[in-house]
């Protein structure tokens, strides 16, 4: 996938006696090899932006160049349909499917062993996984993922940030990720994009594998991400 730019993007909802603009003459480029978290408070366009994205919003003004057709997007709760199984949940939107690329799919995500088993039968962390999976099944060339793992206790959620690196690892794809965490951003970003009433106020590339944020040098970069975000 080449390069995804957004030019001058202004996203405005009408309500009854006026309107509200959520995003305002966003001009920016992203990567689709590389792992970008977007930070920001309630409210200052990050949701938004994955689905203008995904094309389930449309700009009121500027310009898009993406593919929608070539992104998955996985939401903030596994949205999993009850009566069907993991194996059937990763491949209910596939027409047809290599049952042995679904295997491979299943063992990323630490799933093997339970293909038969239902929703209701998993954990939150488990389930996460089974939505994880399916954003990957569609051989997408990005995946945008809103605040996936929110809802986890923070030893699924350190598990699932695992997982989804691997999981990029070898694909060899990239993903645009929202999140409220400082910490979850330091911890799986190439790039953090800081987002403020529709734009985008700062941003940092980091490219350390091996991190540890209790170095000096994260403790700074944490620093300034908060001075950012609650400025």
């Amino acid at each position: 996938m080449k390069q995804i730019k957004l030019e001058n993007i202004v996203v405005e909802y009408p309500l009854e006696d006026h309107t509200v603009r959520v995003m305002d003459n966003l001009n920016l480029e992203l990567d689709p090899q590389r792992i970008t978290v977007i930070l920001g408070k309630s409210g200052c366009g990050k949701t938004t932006l994955l689905r203008l994205l995904k094309g389930f919003v449309k700009p009121t003004h500027g310009h898009l160049e993406v593919d929608s057709t070539k992104l998955s997007y996985v939401f903030q709760e596994p949205r999993l349909l009850p009566w069907l199984t993991v194996w059937q949940n990763i491949t209910f939107f596939l027409k047809e499917y290599d049952k042995e690329q679904i295997q491979k799919l299943i063992d990323v995500v630490h799933l093997t062993g339970y293909e038969n088993a239902y929703p209701s039968q998993l954990s939150g962390g488990m389930q996460s996984r089974v939505a994880l999976a399916r954003g990957l099944v569609y051989q997408a060339e990005y995946i945008l993922m809103d605040e996936p793992f929110a809802a986890l206790d923070d030893f699924t959620r350190v598990t699932m940030q695992k997982e989804l690196l691997n999981a990029l690892e070898k694909r060899k794809i990239g993903v645009l990720f929202v999140t409220h965490s400082i910490d979850e951003a330091l911890t799986i970003a190439q790039d953090i994009l800081v987002m403020d009433q529709g734009k985008v106020i700062s941003s940092y590339r980091i490219e350390e594998k091996e991190r540890d944020l209790l170095d000096p040098k994260f403790i700074d970069l944490k620093r300034k991400l908060r001075e950012d975000i609650w400025r």
